[in-house]
């Protein structure tokens, strides 16, 4: 193999960014968390690589009752604890544990009420996820499939290879 030579313009490749300060992740999960130095990062990773193991989509939870409708209308915090419980109960169903989520996206009805009970969501997250921060995205959209849902949560996750 060649090695490629710098180009005229933007010079060499670059280095890879050191890993985060004051982060343990252990060499048998399969990722990395990526957040670069002045860019901000609390309640997520800017970014997270991914090493080979088997990839698990997970299609959008909402917080949904025993009859398949929306439980808890109008709550938001009750909404969001179901739909984090129903995202650990999917994992753990597919053979994953919640660190190893690498992905995570978040659709609210309403991004100001969202913000507003930012902390107490955190600690939901914490409470059935546990402290592992993957790539999020908060997206605000005029409605979900289901009516009355206020949010619905999508994941990727990898379980390592053994």
């Amino acid at each position: 193999m060649t090695a490629r030579p710098p180009d005229a313009v933007s010079g060499p490749p670059p280095e890879p960014p050191p890993e985060p300060q004051g982060e343990y992740r252990p060499p048998s999960l399969p990722w990395r968390a990526v957040n670069p130095e002045g860019l901000p990062h609390v309640g997520y990773s800017n970014a997270v690589v991914s090493r080979p193991g088997t990839w698990v989509s997970v299609a959008g939870q909402i917080d949904m009752g025993p009859d398949g409708r929306v439980a808890h209308p109008g709550d938001l915090l009750a909404q969001a604890e179901g739909a984090l419980s129903a995202l650990g109960r999917v994992l753990a169903a597919a053979g994953a544990r919640p660190e190893h989520l690498v992905r995570v996206r978040l659709y609210v009805t309403d991004a100001a009420a969202y913000a507003t009970h930012a902390r107490a969501i955190g600690r939901l997250w914490r409470a059935h996820l546990g402290r592992w921060f993957p790539a999020l995205s908060l997206v605000e959209v005029a409605g979900l499939y289901d009516a009355g849902a206020l949010i619905e949560i999508e994941a990727d996750a990898v379980i390592p290879d053994a």
